[in-house]
């Protein structure tokens, strides 16, 4: 595995902002060094990869899944264009495993960020479910790890260790649910508690994310000054109180769309044809091409993913930042490891009315702004040369972003692509 100095030539570049239509990629040691339009000059030296007819984007981020200490999270993210994981909730130790597989294996690899373990409460969203479908002597080894937060005064201990390199975590994850959208009753933590999770990570320079099924639970988020929701509401229609506490908050929203419709079912048959589309098949683990043909069927009866296709579409029209997560995770039944981030940008523009372009920029630059990524998210001079290669026009089409014909992390080709 080493660094490379390579030019991709007569290329359309979306730059996760900007569409060059006509251009080349130059990266050196890792590096984007030149982003340019036109034809390469002709005494440029070095590997010229010619590919008229194809496009490059940034290689795309995951801002929601969960990889467990399953290196089959970050591998097969990567073979579908996912150069970067955030995980939203795991064991400490899970955590610095999978961090070391990333920092090692960079051509096999997505880069991984985390929250480390999520601030839980006993009894509380998702200790009592995960308890109740595994009853193992390991799951149950695992829960016990978790923190158990019964006050405002144990928020700041739990804040500094999760964010120091002992915990591992890149940012906060709260958990808020009361279990109404999913026809349960779960405990959850005083919104002072969470609200003093929110101050102590904002003390320590860091982004706070908030869990949460329900339009009541997020209404609650919202008034504290969450950045950010990890998923949005099926329960209940989208409202102005809802817009405006997105506004007040200056917050963002991670839809997990996808995720949703397995919990309705409503999505099943969209998550059955991702899964069988030659593009995908070939590239899921057994066991994940059979959890995403299934769902959770999880949700009230009153709840719809249509609920959820609303809100987006209006949080978009207010001009709320949408972001890219599949919540995908080993047992999650209607995900998959990397293939959902492509259904996902495929229900923003079929469902929720955004561009082609706005989904792939929910993907990549927008993530990497929300979460201060800096260092990547776009195709420009200085950042990290993830790359993703594609034959078509996915600017013009969504479906394209699945015709992958290169991906590179920090410059270096991944295993399985032939350039």
């Amino acid at each position: 595995m080493t660094y490379t100095t390579f030019t991709i030539s007569d290329v359309r570049i979306f730059t996760g902002n900007e569409v060059i239509e006509f251009g080349y990629v130059t990266v050196t040691n890792g590096i984007i060094s030149s982003v340019s339009s036109g034809s390469l000059a002709s005494e440029h030296t070095g590997l010229i990869l010619s590919r008229p007819g194809h496009t490059v984007i940034p290689g795309l981020i995951d801002a929601h899944m969960h990889a467990q200490g399953n290196e089959l999270a970050l591998s097969q993210s990567l073979q579908f264009g996912v150069t970067t994981v955030q995980d939203m909730h795991n064991e400490t130790a899970n955590v610095h495993k999978m961090k070391k597989i990333a920092a090692t294996k960079k051509d096999e690899a997505a880069d991984f960020k985390a929250a480390g373990v999520a601030a839980t409460i006993e009894g509380g969203w998702p200790m009592a479910v995960v308890l109740a479908i595994d009853k193992s002597k390991q799951t149950a080894a695992d829960v016990a790890t978790w923190p158990k937060l019964k006050s405002p005064a144990e928020a700041e201990a739990y804040v500094t260790f999760n964010l120091s390199p002992a915990g591992g975590a890149d940012f906060i994850k709260l958990m808020h649910e009361s279990g109404a959208a999913v026809g349960q009753a779960l405990s959850k933590p005083s919104l002072d508690i969470q609200k003093a999770l929110i101050n102590a990570t904002h003390e320590a320079g860091r982004i706070a994310v908030a869990h949460c099924f329900g339009r009541a639970d997020t209404l609650e988020m919202l008034s504290l000054g969450i950045d950010g929701l990890a998923h949005t509401f099926m329960d209940e229609p989208v409202n102005e109180e809802i817009i405006d506490g997105y506004k007040k908050a200056s917050a963002w929203c991670n839809p997990t769309l996808a995720l949703l419709g397995s919990f309705t079912t409503e999505g099943e048959a969209l998550a059955k044809r991702f899964a069988n589309d030659e593009r995908v098949k070939g590239k899921l683990a057994a066991t994940d091409h059979a959890t995403m043909c299934r769902c959770m069927s999880f949700a009230t009866a009153n709840a719809t993913v249509q609920y959820a296709y609303e809100t987006v579409r209006r949080l978009k029209a207010e001009g709320v930042p949408i972001i890219v997560g599949s919540d995908a995770v080993g047992p999650g039944l209607g995900t998959a490891y990397g293939a959902t981030v492509h259904q996902e940008m495929y229900l923003l523009v079929k469902e929720c009315g955004l561009s082609p372009k706005d989904a792939i920029c929910s993907a990549t630059a927008l993530t990497a702004k929300v979460f201060g990524l800096k260092d990547r998210g776009e195709v420009a001079v200085g950042l990290k040369a993830d790359l993703v290669l594609v034959e078509g026009n996915p600017v013009a089409d969504i479906d394209a972003t699945l015709n992958i014909k290169g991906v590179w992390r920090d410059g270096i080709l991944a295993k399985s692509f032939h350039i």
